[in-house]
């Protein structure tokens, strides 16, 4: 027996065989070839390409209707990368020049589009290179005829089976959701790949970003999966069998104990109500939040809606979704006015060619939004005309300062005015927020709250911003500290202010949805939490288990301590 370790993106236990689908560094064969038969070999190549897309094509139109948008964002670009003529024309190039077989050119164009990727500082255009690489690798599987990829495989062949991979094209997960699998390992991927979006969603254990390790696997290995710690144990004696089968057996009771939370009251021990909320990014995502039984919505990221198009949505298109999210929905939902920008650079609000040096400290958000208001404006409009369908809260992202806000009011009056007089109904009351995601919004928290009606933390780059690091590169993740000293004092601010300012405050960041952070949330005052709706009960029973007027004390303690290993104590201490 041995272990392994990496990102653990998918709770829960997980023990089977190990299927191994492909490895890093797949032999790819390398001949010359005859100048007769130099034109066969372009159309081959040609050929693969096709075939390519309309494997893809095919898995496309197979995505269920609930399947999760971003797997299919993800195949549309993948789409459109296969049919842009330059993939085929250099190596066509170089099969005429050097007499060499199609996966050999193929794989020489990949080799020079890696290194170009490679020499790009700016992270984000960068981090495409893991897209041009799994493109080019599903063509060399129809130039190869591979078959021990997941496509077209008869449906339940992998059930209970741990699947390991180099990595998962979007394809792979579409195909994923047709086998009852037992869970997956990936030599590369983050936390937020788009693996671990599926391993969410599939409610099922994964480990990504083994980096190499996975090469000791073998097909037929017993593997033990904890999702949770991101360990895999490898051909596990009887005793780790069994206390991992009673591991699963008190999570597979705790599920249960969940499901009866559905109606109960998310207060505490001493009678603290909590209002528990949910992140939505999709309109059918409300059926969801609904389902869960959510106060609300917290936030709703409106950015998904011009994604994967080359056109931006017009003001009827974002009114008729937003109209339906409101009628789906009897709780109030927070509207998140457009986050593009930084890593988010879409098609359909892309104002710009220009590439900054580093798009997160770059325009995008609020600042986006005021910079076009060609672009700004159709969506509030549209806001303001869906909010006679139900309860609306509109939210700004990405505050820095107070100047914004003031352009923001005096936008949000034009509007009002133009609505009135082409006879518009609307509720002109909409309660205004900001989000507090960069370092100087919360320590001018007060500032912001006397001019607005709710504050909601955005930990995600608040983080990020405050300690400096990129929270997608997998070299600096271990950097990214929700409990470092200076974002819970941060976070303290934010709660104080707004408590002052008798205003709302709400937090949509992962740590929100996270129960180890919960009472230590609870204690500082955090009275309004909103997260995906799959993490609402098991922050609910955390909620109903916990005596705020005990943890405040520990929790003041944490707030005064720089020093990890008390912080670790107390948090223990906190959550036990």
């Amino acid at each position: 027996m041995f272990t392994l370790h990496g990102n653990g993106v998918g709770a829960g236990i997980a023990i089977g065989r190990a299927r191994i689908i492909h490895r890093p560094g797949q032999e790819i064969p390398k001949y010359n070839i005859e100048p007769e038969q130099i034109d066969q070999e372009v159309t081959r190549l040609a050929d693969g390409i096709e075939s390519a897309i309309r494997a893809l094509q095919t898995i496309k139109q197979q995505i269920p209707a609930e399947g999760a948008e971003e797997v299919n964002a993800i195949l549309d670009a993948h789409l459109l990368m296969l049919q842009d003529p330059m993939l085929s024309q250099e190596p066509s190039s170089i099969i005429r020049a050097q007499g060499i077989n199609a996966e050999t050119a193929l794989q020489q164009h990949a080799d020079h589009l890696e290194k170009m990727f490679n020499d790009i500082d700016d992270p984000y255009l960068s981090s495409k290179s893991a897209d041009v690489a799994q493109i080019i690798n599903r063509i060399q599987g129809e130039l190869l005829d591979e078959q021990g990829s997941l496509t077209a495989q008869p449906e339940g062949k992998f059930d209970d089976q741990i699947i390991i991979a180099n990595d998962l094209t979007p394809a792979d997960t579409i195909e994923l959701t047709k086998h009852r699998i037992g869970a997956f390992i990936t030599n590369l991927g983050g936390p937020i790949s788009h693996t671990a979006i599926l391993a969410r969603s599939m409610k099922i254990p994964a480990i990504v970003g083994l980096h190499g390790a996975i090469r000791y696997l073998h097909n037929g290995d017993l593997l033990i999966i904890d999702g949770k710690r991101g360990v895999v144990l490898v051909n596990p004696d009887e005793a780790a069998l069994i206390t991992y089968r009673r591991r699963r057996e008190k999570i597979v009771s705790r599920i249960q104990e969940m499901d009866a939370l559905l109606n109960a009251a998310a207060e505490t021990l001493d009678g603290v109500s909590v209002s528990l909320n949910a992140n939505i990014g999709l309109p059918e995502e409300i059926l969801e939040s609904v389902a869960q039984n959510a106060a609300g919505v917290g936030l709703y990221r409106t950015e998904f809606l011009y994604m994967n198009r080359e056109t931006m949505p017009d003001e009827e298109e974002q009114y008729e979704v937003y109209s339906h999210v409101l009628k789906q929905s009897a709780t109030p939902v927070t509207i998140r006015t457009l986050d593009l920008g930084a890593d988010k650079q879409v098609d359909g609000g892309r104002v710009s060619d220009t590439i900054t040096t580093n798009p997160a400290l770059g325009r995008r958000a609020i600042r986006l939004c005021l910079h076009d208001l060609s672009l700004f404006k159709p969506q509030l409009r549209a806001v303001y005309r869906a909010s006679v369908h139900g309860e609306t809260r509109l939210m700004i992202p990405m505050m820095s300062n107070i100047d914004e806000l003031d352009q923001l009011f005096v936008l949000l009056d034009e509007v009002q005015q133009e609505l009135t007089s082409q006879g518009y109904d609307f509720d002109p009351d909409i309660p205004i927020g900001g989000m507090v995601e960069v370092p100087a919004a919360a320590i001018s928290a007060d500032l912001f709250a006397d001019k607005l009606d709710f504050l909601s933390i955005g930990t995600n780059d608040l983080i990020q911003y405050t300690l400096a690091i990129d929270r997608i590169d997998d070299e600096v993740n271990y950097l990214y500290n929700p409990l470092h000293p200076s974002i819970l004092r941060l976070i303290k601010i934010t709660i104080d202010a707004g408590k002052a300012a008798n205003i709302p405050v709400s937090m949509c960041g992962e740590m929100a949805g996270n129960v180890e952070y919960t009472r230590v949330l609870l204690g500082m005052g955090l009275r309004d939490f909103s997260m995906d709706p799959s993490a609402l009960l098991e922050v609910k029973r955390q909620i109903r288990l916990t005596d705020t007027a005990k943890i405040e004390p520990k929790v003041n303690m944490l707030l005064k301590t720089a020093d990890q290993k008390v912080v670790k104590q107390l948090i223990s201490e906190i959550n036990e």
